[in-house]
């Protein structure tokens, strides 16, 4: 039997990342999780802040990736995020529900930028008929939604590339 390293970049305590070359070996939770009584305002408190650090690792990780600064082979598809979800559900309901939260707010945030097609695509034609008085060119909508389709789809295709060939 032989190992393999794969490069992997880590994220640092400063918002940076650093490349390791792991073999996949990881060790268990040294942390015993224990369950506390809490009011709403705490949970909702800490909820918030969850998914915060949430949108601000997956913008910051978008970011490096377009900036080269760690490789695009951290971009998952449905490969991927089937095999973390097993990962991960193989470690108990607590990680699995876990993944689970990070992975929608990470789709629902995908969802929110600015590409026709997607509701954040919308948002912004409906701020052009805000500030316009007057709803875009129906043939200039057409071209931005085949545009954001193309993209969209594109981004889907190179996702499943990388669990193929990462």
């Amino acid at each position: 039997m032989s190992l393999s390293p794969r490069q992997m970049d880590l994220p640092t305590a400063d918002g940076g990342f650093t490349s390791r070359w792991l073999i996949g070996v990881s060790g268990g939770n040294l942390i015993e999780y224990e369950t506390v009584p809490t009011t709403i305002g705490r949970a909702l408190s800490t909820g918030v802040g969850q998914v915060w650090t949430v949108i601000s690792s997956s913008i910051s990780g978008l970011g490096h990736m377009i900036t080269g600064a760690i490789s695009t082979c951290n971009l998952s598809g449905p490969i991927g995020i089937a095999q973390a979800s097993g990962d991960t559900a193989s470690q108990g309901a607590a990680s699995f529900i876990r993944f689970i939260a990070v992975l929608s707010t990470a789709v629902g945030l995908l969802n929110l930028f600015p590409i026709p097609a997607l509701d954040g695509g919308h948002l912004v034609f409906y701020a052009y008929e805000a500030v316009a008085g007057r709803p875009p060119n129906e043939r200039a909508v057409q071209v931005l939604m085949t545009f954001g389709i193309a993209m969209i789809l594109s981004l889907m295709v190179f996702a499943l590339a990388n669990d193929i060939f990462c």
